[in-house]
């Protein structure tokens, strides 16, 4: 997620026991620390699921025989970085591909150094500020695929030529060409790349290529389809919606789709109504304005079907079938897309939840059983969820003739779950259902009329059941190796008190908190790593990192099929900053074992393990990765970078005294010598 779309209001109001205090108790159960987890502490904590963390514990975590990677780390820790280019280690090269702009097809003019492109331009164009992304080959190949690539935000300043147009009286958007073009940059897009003489290009023109906007019409699907809460005066039945936004982490599905997560989407609408539905304010939905004011134009004599009027939500019909106050339901969640189908519509899968989305990652796959997948809702206090379908999976539906139908069968009807994380190292999922258990004894069929009315209100109902806050988690990525669950906890400079995930107050460099599933309903946790600067003290270096491995704010989080763990960070923490620039690190986590064979998190004795491999430009995050079957290419995208790239070399300096319209980007990552990276 980019600072720059961060709400740091809190909306969990809900007094639930937070994860720093349940970190607290677990601690002095065990005799530890009071009140901290410290070095020395993390090694009693190493058997993995925390099965060491009560005597009686009698988990089913399979401490012993949890599989290990095969892989080791073949390249050195890098130096961290602090200038207008990409670093990469030794014997490898870093170049430029799809930065905004790039033309997917002949409708669009060349990018314009000058900003003066138009909507049009824009509409069938690489969009703004790259996020999430993942490669999908052409039958197979690691040398032609497509790039499918979220487009979190927007700069309006570098977007057009001199910023916005805005009345300098009423302070309103005047051009409505100009926010077309920005509702342009948002979204997603599917590109078409090869590897033509040893270098990756953008196949223009090709019939895959396409682009999904703000402004894109998409299907609602599972709970809410249908749903009066839907309707709108643009779809009376409530069964699709315009548009997918702030499109932050993504997912791939088993059947071979791509998922978008929409994230920080409640800033784009508003409501200024004195009495507002409870899922608005307990999502965060504006009263007084929204975040590029492209409300403003409504009523503009060139707008069609309300395409302004649309993010005031505020009510002015006598039904919701004359205006847009059921807008923002459209919004907040997990986006199904068919790369490989050029006129299938985008799928909007209601029945995983509604909240701000960060990423989606599926557990292991077994023939028989249901399938599950993880998702969090990035921001202060907030909650991690799992999704278990009804359908049971079959190995036939990896290769579905109808790939978004297999996405309505595992995706379409399910439970969905919310975590509580026990101070003894165990945890709970714990229902969204009607008849859920509250804590006040209630159900939540006793709050919510239907279950679509759950899933609206999502956290609303995951507060009401006794969900843990956790320091906002951020991207969710599986072990293949050993089904083993990793999540991102960005940071949490509001914390007062510490909980057990979340154990540091006023946690500003973030960790990793993991666990294994112990059944449908229950599952032990740890925590991985912590980040920390180089000379933190042992309250706050509880990793033993090094100025080879300093991070903070870790963020996007992926495997790849090897076993190795790809951190991606979006800094935050001045102490990190003024040695490096956001950075992407590696790990093999299956592979830190003790003398039992258990799984080990990161200490002072085993963080050489986690080496820098990449560093990003001078005011950029370092956010998505894709890489070829064969391992040889790694996609790496670069989000709001400060004055970058200034050639097609991603590693060339921008030199000094000039300015560059900067442009986020993909990098392209590969081997001198052609190996597989990482190895």
């Amino acid at each position: 997620m980019s600072k720059a779309t961060f709400d740091p209001k809190t909306y969990n109001l809900s007094g639930n026991e937070a994860f720093a205090s349940v970190l607290d108790k677990h601690l002095s159960r065990r005799g530890l620390i009071k009140g901290g987890l410290g070095v020395a502490g993390l090694s009693l904590l190493s058997g993995f699921g925390l099965t060491g963390c009560s005597d009686d514990d009698k988990s089913s975590a399979v401490r012993g025989t949890l599989g290990s990677s095969s892989e080791t780390l073949g390249f050195n820790s890098i130096p961290g970085s602090k200038t207008d280019a990409v670093v990469v280690p030794e014997g490898y090269n870093a170049r430029v591909l799809a930065p905004w702009g790039t033309p997917l097809n002949n409708t669009a003019q060349a990018f314009k150094a000058d900003g003066t492109n138009s909507a049009s331009d824009q509409e069938n164009a690489v969009g703004m500020h790259h996020d999430g992304m993942h490669f999908f080959p052409i039958d197979g190949s690691s040398t032609d695929g497509l790039l499918v690539i979220n487009h979190e935000y927007i700069d309006a300043n570098a977007l057009h030529p001199d910023g916005p147009t805005i009345d300098p009286v009423t302070e309103l958007r005047t051009s409505a060409e100009e926010i077309r073009k920005e509702i342009n940059a948002h979204g997603v897009c599917v590109v078409r790349v090869q590897l033509v003489n040893g270098e990756w290009q953008v196949v223009e023109n090709d019939p895959l290529n396409r682009r999904f906007t703000h402004a894109t019409e998409m299907d609602i699907a599972g709970p809410l389809r249908n749903s009066p809460v839907l309707q709108t005066r643009y779809s009376p039945a409530g069964d699709v919606t315009r548009g997918t936004s702030n499109n932050c982490g993504n997912g791939a599905t088993p059947w071979g789709t791509y998922l978008t997560c929409e994230e920080n989407w409640p800033g784009y609408f508003m409501n200024s109504a004195s009495s507002r539905p409870a899922d608005q304010d307990r999502l965060g939905l504006p009263d007084d304005g929204t975040r590029y004011g492209w409300h403003h134009l409504a009523g503009d004599p060139s707008e069609v079907d309300q395409e302004f009027a649309r993010f005031d939500n505020t009510p002015t019909g006598a039904s919701a079938l004359e205006d847009y106050r059921n807008e923002a339901n459209g919004f907040g969640y997990t986006v199904e897309i068919d790369p490989y189908n050029p006129t299938a519509k985008a799928v909007k899968r209601t029945a995983l939840g509604r909240f701000r989305q960060e990423s989606r990652s599926f557990g292991p796959l077994v023939e028989g059983e249901p399938v599950v997948s993880y998702a969090g809702h990035d921001a202060q206090f907030e909650y991690i969820y799992k999704f278990v379908s009804d359908a049971l999976w079959t190995a036939a539906d990896a290769n579905p003739a109808d790939r978004l139908a297999t996405g309505a069968k595992y995706m379409d009807a399910g439970t969905l779950y919310v975590a509580r994380f026990n101070a003894d190292g165990t945890g709970d999922w714990l229902p969204l259902t009607l008849d859920s258990v509250t804590t006040d004894g209630q159900t939540l069929g006793s709050l919510f009329a239907t279950q679509a009315d759950i899933i609206l209100n999502t956290p609303g109902a995951a507060d009401a059941v006794g969900a843990t806050p956790m320091d906002r988690p951020e991207w969710v990525a599986v072990d293949p190796i050993n089904g083993t669950v990793y999540f991102t906890l960005t940071n949490n400079t509001d914390r007062e008190e510490p909980n057990s995930p979340n154990p540091r107050i006023q946690n500003e460099f973030g960790h990793i908190v993991r666990w294994n599933e112990d059944g449908v309903d229950r599952f032990n946790w740890d925590i991985f790593i912590f980040g920390s600067p180089a000379d933190g003290d042992a309250d706050t270096n509880r990793s033993g990192l090094t100025d080879a491995n300093q991070f903070a704010s870790p963020d996007g989080l992926i495997f790849d099929p090897r076993g190795i763990m790809w951190i991606q960070t979006d800094n935050g923490a001045d102490a990190v900053t003024e040695e490096t620039n956001d950075q992407m690190l590696a790990v093999i986590p299956s592979k830190l074992r003790d003398g039992n064979n258990d799984q080990r998190v990161v200490d002072s004795s085993n963080q050489s393990e986690v080496r820098r491999f990449f560093v990003g430009p001078n005011g950029c995050e370092v956010t998505g990765l894709a890489y070829t079957p064969d391992y040889t290419t790694f996609f790496v995208n670069i989000q709001h970078p400060g004055n970058w790239p200034f050639s097609d070399n991603a590693a060339e300096v921008t030199p000094e005294g000039v300015t560059v319209r900067p442009r986020a980007a993909t990098v392209v990552v590969r081997r001198n010598d052609g190996g597989p990276i990482g190895v």
